[in-house]
């Protein structure tokens, strides 16, 4: 078709036909909200590097959850920040530690929205590392029983959902088979299969207090060069029972959100993670950005690219303007 015969225009003339045609849509639905959680009451921590996001006691963590709920928000993820951290991330798995405790508080008052949980040791390892450490080095295989523990402690404790994101070899098989031997072979696996080294972790080292003390993550996380190992990452992990494929960051990976729809039938998440977010807004305080259609182009670029769901720390302000 070539001009005159064809006029891109007639159909961008009038914004209700820009809504009829309208190839690529975003949802409330899409969204899940992260949340940091922090021991004792009535705290609210800014963190400097996310204007707008704190670390939240559990109080503050459930009327953050009832704000979700309220603006047709689906699910939060959690993130626990402990009182203590050791060798073994013993507060990762305990029963009374900040994510069951958060867990049990959001679903007794807030019972409609779905509540996922982050599973990894760094948060709670005193190295920050993502697994268990002997003689300076990650070690894979005696990571798998406390990242499973980890699992079962937040399911025990109510959580509709688990997100393994450590990238330990072999980690949703053994969580898969941990929960389905103790009764819960109903609650999914939102596996962080795709997960980069990345520099845009940096705010959210500084939220989960998680940076490592020593090294790098490159020996477990992905290499950002890298794209046919993201098929090969993603089929493992489906093989051993995940029910939902996460990449992260997404941004920066757009192309790997779009191969993975290809080559899957499950649904694809992906994480808009704290960099992204962090620039987004430093750019409106700085007043170069508007920062509301920056972050709508951005989540609607993750949808386009394949993605079904969408972690986004924007997920409150997303939901209530397209309530609007």
């Amino acid at each position: 078709m070539l001009f005159p015969d064809y006029r891109g225009r007639r159909l961008r003339a009038n914004k209700n036909f820009r809504r009829m045609i309208q190839e690529t849509k975003l949802s409330r639905d899409d969204l899940i909200l992260p949340l940091f959680a922090i021991e004792g009451k009535a705290k609210k921590r800014p963190i400097e590097s996310m204007p707008g996001h704190f670390q939240l006691s559990c109080d503050h963590i459930v009327t953050a959850a009832k704000e979700a709920s309220d603006a047709g928000i689906p699910a939060i993820i959690l993130f626990g920040i402990p009182d203590k951290k050791d060798p073994l991330a013993t507060r990762a798995y305990a029963a009374d530690s900040i994510v069951q405790k958060t867990v049990q508080a959001v679903k007794e008052k807030v019972p409609d929205i779905c509540v996922i949980t982050d599973v990894c040791l760094c948060g709670y390892m005193d190295h920050g590392h993502c697994g268990f450490v002997e003689n300076g080095i990650i070690d894979n295989d005696a990571s798998l029983d406390l990242l499973a523990k980890t699992a079962l402690s937040h399911v025990k404790a109510g959580a509709d959902m688990v997100a393994p994101s450590d990238m330990m070899d072999g980690r949703v098989g053994e969580i898969r088979q941990t929960l389905d031997e103790e009764g819960f072979s109903h609650i999914p696996v939102m596996s962080y299969a795709v997960k980069y080294s990345s520099a845009f972790y940096g705010p959210f080292r500084q939220a989960a207090e998680s940076a490592p003390q020593f090294g790098d993550r490159k020996t477990y996380q992905m290499d950002p060069a890298n794209a046919i190992e993201a098929i090969r990452e993603a089929t493992m992990d489906i093989e051993e029972g995940a029910d939902i494929i996460m990449v992260k960051p997404a941004l920066s990976y757009l192309d790997i959100i779009y191969r993975l729809k290809q080559e899957i039938d499950l649904p694809i998440a992906a994480y808009n993670v704290s960099g992204e977010y962090a620039i987004m807004k430093a750019g409106e305080i700085m007043g170069w950005v508007n920062a509301k259609e920056l972050i709508m182009e951005t989540l609607l670029s993750i949808k386009r690219a394949g993605a079904d769901l969408i972690l986004t720390y924007s997920a409150v302000d997303v939901a209530r303007e397209l309530n609007n």
